[in-house]
């Protein structure tokens, strides 16, 4: 089975820190895969390469047998590629509804003309986005809330937001960037149901970055793990357990004398 993702020895450097080293990995259509490490351990910067938000000082991106290492960022988005962020990215002062419509938009096209004067097909396109990106928030449970500003929905609400966001997108693969950052174990829980649900029901490949490692060790049969922006281990999540190097990683044992 050829890879949908694979990093070939792509490194990152930002002045004299080598933030990703000769890092290789792939991921295959419709798996779902974590990627975990300590922080400042680089698992962010490979998003970011990957989605054309920094251009990598070496190495191959490949997405479905096609080099994208040199596409921008909305060229990436086009390909089929959707991501979460760290840090909330949403517009705050916007509905929870505009916010997904917004993405979804991307997929129609408007001449000049209709975007101004809203005639021809704009009326029936906005009717299909907005249908569309209802049934999306319906799925992660905030179709009561499309109405409400984004910026006044709870914390976890907005990270449901901005996955249902991502999925506005149509992508076949999805990057999670910590969703379950500030929430406590029973949103823990109830993210966990989300996508493992969203992987099956949607068919996509999914690599998600987590430090809740209850979380990550329930939904993703393989891990990677990295460490100051190499790759120390790869496998299941009994092998990563288990692994020396990954528990110095997150531990800081000392080697015995």
């Amino acid at each position: 089975m050829a890879a949908l993702l694979e990093l070939n020895g792509v490194d990152k450097f930002f002045g004299g820190v080598h933030a990703v080293q000769s890092m290789s990995f792939a991921l295959n259509e419709k798996e779902i895969v974590g990627l975990i490490g300590p922080n400042g351990a680089g698992k962010t910067t490979i998003f970011n390469v990957v989605t054309g938000v920094y251009d990598p000082d070496g190495g191959r991106i490949l997405f479905d047998g096609e080099d994208i290492t040199p596409l921008k960022t909305y060229e990436v988005i086009r390909k089929g590629i959707a991501r979460t962020f760290q840090n909330l990215r949403l517009f705050p002062r916007s509905s929870v509804l505009e916010n997904v419509m917004t993405a979804a938009q991307q997929h129609e096209a408007y001449s000049f003309v209709e975007a101004v004067t809203h005639f021809g097909k704009w009326r029936m396109k906005e009717t299909s986005i907005r249908d569309r990106s209802m049934e999306l928030l319906n799925r992660v449970g905030l179709a009561d809330r499309a109405l409400q500003p984004a910026g006044t929905l709870p914390y976890g609400y907005q990270r449901r937001l901005e996955i249902a966001r991502a999925l506005a997108l149509d992508p076949r693969l999805l990057l999670l960037d910590e969703p379950a950052a500030g929430m406590n174990p029973e949103e823990v829980m109830a993210l966990n149901e989300l996508i493992k649900s969203i992987h099956m029901e949607f068919q996509l490949a999914i690599l998600v970055i987590e430090h809740h490692m209850d979380l990550v060790m329930e939904i993703c049969p393989r891990i990677i793990c990295m460490n100051f922006g190499a790759k120390i281990a790869e496998g299941s999540p009994e092998e990563i357990q288990a692994n020396s190097e990954v528990l110095k990683a997150y531990l800081g044992e000392e080697d015995e004398e």
